[in-house]
């Protein structure tokens, strides 16, 4: 059986010289981080100590300008698949899908059938398939990641969950949807979810070590998703290091990330109108924000630290050198929280609705509610522009690590620009997986859009997208059309300006200077070929004046209200603070 798998396997003939030296097929291990920041890696330009995740950027590839959509679900729909958001039925979220969009087939929020995913091919052609983390692609029974590719699970099917016990981190849901195996699980009492899912991963990689086959493990991170928690001696390490606050951390990492090569010298940034004046706050704002940022830099740290154990697991059972990891992120970092210290009251709401407490004493620990709110998230997009949820930069550009067995360091830095879409194809050419083509389990398929980015760790070109080659984009009516070095970008309110811009992301990643007026023709010529994308893929425009948090909670509302009418109070109660800032918050810049 074995040998004939391997004979279909290597029967695939890439269009590019593999990076496979020999006929021993590699495990692939892919982790993705939740709302991580394009600087919050030390070998991005952060502060923070990521040491395992550096030593894998310094023996492999960093890539500079590779792009992911804004905002969670969308990116791992297409992660996972290689198939547009608007193909493969995860175009939002489902929590910020408005209802008139709710009735297009395509636009229902979970990954539909007309899609195979990168672990059902890889197990179709002999390998293991494990996930642990964060699955947010449906939670009906036909839909878990047990059913759709993966031998074993043990995944967490909201937008996000609380680390350190099972209940829901926003009164939308129930509860929080853990499975094992396909089957509704509880947590044990010691849970820290980045420790809890590297423990699972290294129990069913262990299982089946040595049996020939080699592994497909998918590692989707809650850190550094809401409620932005961590362990207190990871915390401890950084309660001094933001004092100087977000204005400067945004400034300190700009430096650092120009030092490093990611982006040139001349690099500019802009300034978020979202962003406060840190030296404005009062004293007692500014220890608080410090140590939410703080615990947002522990949070990171403890993942990175249990990455490491990962791959020290790996070292001693003889198993690392066959091994090709993939890091990155789902999307920018995430502004939600308003830049203030929480009130009494606002405590007391919370705790009374949710069990958690904004107190500064507990920040970060068990029953803490903590994120890192929009001006901090600035400084962890430093020095792009925008952030989750937007079509900016800060939204879009993240980390994207390859290294490991056959992946050279000769190829170190990759400047060229590349899409989530792409990470399917590499994971196929890697492991010289042929794709099925239009059929797959009996149903007709949607093909890849991605392209392999082999011949990028070859060294083979020094780009897989060709100069005219367009990459469109719609998340939420925020819309973008990739174009070599160019984008078009339209960002709504209320951080955006409802406005179409072109920039040249190669030489101004921060999107400082709008090409539009002085180059018409291109801007012209980019918005048709957008049309032509939206037309093609059956994008379905916001209504208009929507607002994603708003959304965001009137889903939630309508949910809770046929299941709890004093919930659905508290809720209000809850939600309505958000609803009110997002409202308050203009353009981003005038």
């Amino acid at each position: 059986m074995l040998r004939s798998i391997l004979a279909v396997s290597f029967a695939y003939l890439a269009s590019t010289t593999p990076v496979i030296a020999n006929n021993e097929r590699p495990n692939i291990v892919l982790i993705l981080a939740d709302d991580l920041g394009y600087s919050d890696l030390a070998s991005y330009g952060s502060e923070i100590e990521t040491p395992h995740i550096d030593a894998l950027a310094d023996a492999g590839v960093r890539f500079t300008n590779y792009h992911t959509a804004a905002s969670c679900a969308p990116t791992r729909s297409m992660l996972l698949t290689g198939v547009d958001s608007h193909r493969n039925g995860v175009p939002n979220i489902p929590e910020m899908l408005p209802q008139d969009q709710l009735e297009h087939d395509n636009y229902k929020g979970v990954l539909n059938r007309n899609v195979a995913t990168v672990a059902s091919i890889l197990q179709s052609s002999g390998y293991h398939t494990y996930m642990t983390g964060k699955w947010h692609l449906g939670k009906e029974q036909d839909n878990l990641p047990y059913v759709r590719g993966f031998e074993r699970t043990f995944a967490m099917g909201d937008s996000g969950a609380d680390n350190w016990e099972k209940k829901p981190y926003i009164p939308i849901y129930k509860d929080a949807f853990w499975t094992s195996d396909g089957k509704q699980t509880d947590l044990p009492e010691d849970f820290y979810s980045s420790e809890f899912l590297i423990d699972k991963m290294i129990e069913f990689i262990d299982r089946n070590k040595g049996d020939a086959q080699p592994f497909f493990a998918y590692v989707p991170f809650q850190a550094v998703h809401i409620p932005v928690q961590a362990p207190q001696e990871f915390i401890d390490k950084y309660m001094n290091t933001y004092r100087e606050g977000w204005q400067i951390l945004r400034e300190q990492r700009q430096r650092r990330i120009k030092d490093l090569g990611i982006v040139s010298q001349d690099t500019e940034m802009v300034s978020m109108s979202t962003t406060g004046d840190w030296d404005s706050q009062d004293e007692e704002t500014k220890k608080y924000q410090s140590k939410r940022m703080a615990v947002y830099a522990g949070m990171v740290d403890a993942m990175d630290h249990h990455i490491g154990r990962l791959i020290a697991y790996l070292k001693e059972t003889g198993q690392y050198d066959n091994t090709i990891f993939i890091f990155t992120s789902d999307n920018g970092s995430e502004p939600s929280g308003a830049d203030r210290v929480p009130s009494a009251i606002s405590n007391a709401i919370m705790k009374r609705s949710q069990g958690y407490t904004g107190e500064y004493e507990t920040l970060g620990l068990k029953g803490s509610m903590n994120s890192m709110g929009p001006s901090f998230a600035s400084a962890s997009a430093s020095p792009l522009s925008f952030y989750k949820f937007y079509a900016g930069e800060g939204g879009m550009r993240v980390p994207l690590i390859i290294s490991g067995k056959g992946i050279s360091r000769d190829a170190a830095w990759q400047r060229s620009f590349s899409y989530v879409t792409d990470i399917t194809p590499t994971i196929l050419d890697l492991t010289s997986v042929s794709h099925p083509g239009q059929f797959f389990g009996g149903r007709h398929i949607e093909q890849m859009i991605g392209k392999s980015l082999v011949p990028l760790l070859n060294k083979m070109t020094d780009r897989v997208y060709g100069a005219n080659e367009t990459v469109g984009y719609e998340l939420g009516g925020n819309k973008v059309l990739f174009q070599g070095n160019y984008k078009l970008v339209y960002n709504i309110g209320p951080v955006g300006d409802n406005q179409w811009h072109l920039y040249d992301i190669d030489k101004d990643p921060g999107e400082t200077k709008d090409l539009a007026p002085s180059d018409s023709k291109r801007f012209q010529s980019m918005l048709n070929a957008y049309q032509r994308y939206a037309e093609a893929n059956n994008v379905i425009p916001v209504p208009e004046g929507y607002n994603q948090y708003q959304q965001l909670a009137l889903n939630g509302l309508r949910t809770i209200a046929r299941e709890n009418i004093l919930l659905f109070l508290l809720t209000i109660a809850v939600l309505v603070p958000f609803m009110l800032y997002a409202r308050s918050h203009g353009k981003r810049r005038q």
